[in-house]
């Protein structure tokens, strides 16, 4: 008897059991209806302060940050220089830089359109870092940013900065508060309204971005119980390779600041605690710490 038939019929169990093992129609649409129904990766946008633009003065949870990032948004003003620092430090960072710096009176990337690009690459599945000069809550729109992210359902963690208003006038040796000396402290944009500012020189004020008003400020200013003669200290480029310190008076001030060519990146500072700063000159007279009682209500001026 031939074998034929036995044959065929063993090929056509083959062929079928062949056939049953390849996907069936019904199981790739369910496949693809499983991957369409899974939820897109989304990222998050951590809002970092770079402080006044020495890499050493990075938070380490803001560095943590920056290693962790696919995108750095970053700002001109001590982002960059912190970016640059961490470079020349050995850090290797593997995002990609997106410049949104911005110069005075120039706005390369307006706000609104920052907004929508730290939402549009966290929802693409980014880790976005919005590296912000100084701290992001102190004149650093950081509020803005947050709010937006929150509007758009993007999660977003805010990571405190050092700010200028008080890091550079160290860097100066002027500290804003000091016992007996001074017991309060204002910081304010020179854009502001500053009239409204009361106290004497025992309340500290300091003045971001206050070089192209500087002139009406110290007018402002003088008027109130500080005087003309109040001592004024004004810091460029703090903690940079153009660091200068240029320190007057409220009435001589602007006159000194034209001289100099005075320019931004600066910080102002107003009241007697200027008088402890190493660069004041001997008419403006620091401290006598030879009588100086630090229980005194007031410091003794020399």
């Amino acid at each position: 008897m031939t074998r034929l038939p036995h044959i065929v019929e063993r090929a056509r169990n083959e062929r079928d059991e062949a056939r049953r093992a390849l996907p069936q129609p019904q199981d790739v649409s369910s496949r693809k209806l499983a991957q369409r129904s899974e939820p897109a990766r989304t990222g998050k946008v951590w809002l970092v302060g770079a402080g006044p633009g020495d890499a050493g003065l990075l938070t380490l949870k803001g560095l943590r940050a920056l290693e962790a990032a696919d995108v750095i948004v970053a700002d001109r003003l001590g982002a960059r220089a912190v970016l640059d620092g961490l470079t020349a430090d050995g850090v290797d960072l593997r995002a990609e830089v997106v410049d949104v710096g911005k110069r005075p009176g120039h706005h390369a990337v307006p706000q609104d359109a920052i907004n929508a690009l730290l939402v549009q690459l966290a929802q693409d599945g980014k880790t976005v870092v919005r590296l912000k000069g100084g701290d992001p809550y102190v004149f650093g729109r950081g509020g803005e940013e947050l709010l937006a992210c929150h509007a758009a359902g993007v999660a977003v963690e805010v990571v405190p900065g050092i700010t200028s208003a008080v890091s550079v006038p160290a860097v100066a040796g002027i500290p804003l508060t000091h016992r007996g000396v001074a017991t309060a402290f204002t910081v304010a944009t020179a854009h502001d309204q500053i009239e409204s500012l009361g106290g004497g020189r025992d309340h500290t004020v300091v003045l971001l971005m206050g070089v192209g008003t500087l002139a009406n400020s110290a007018i402002t200013l003088a008027r109130g119980e500080r005087g003309g003669d109040c001592p004024v200290a004004i810091v460029e480029d703090g903690y940079g390779p153009s660091q200068r310190v240029t320190v007057g008076t409220l009435s001589t001030i602007a006159h000194q600041a034209a001289a100099r060519g005075v320019r931004s990146p600066a910080v102002v500072v107003v009241g007697d605690v200027v008088r402890l700063s190493p660069y004041a000159p001997a008419d403006l007279a620091t401290l006598d710490l030879d009588t100086f009682d630090p229980l005194t209500r007031k410091a003794p001026l020399s």
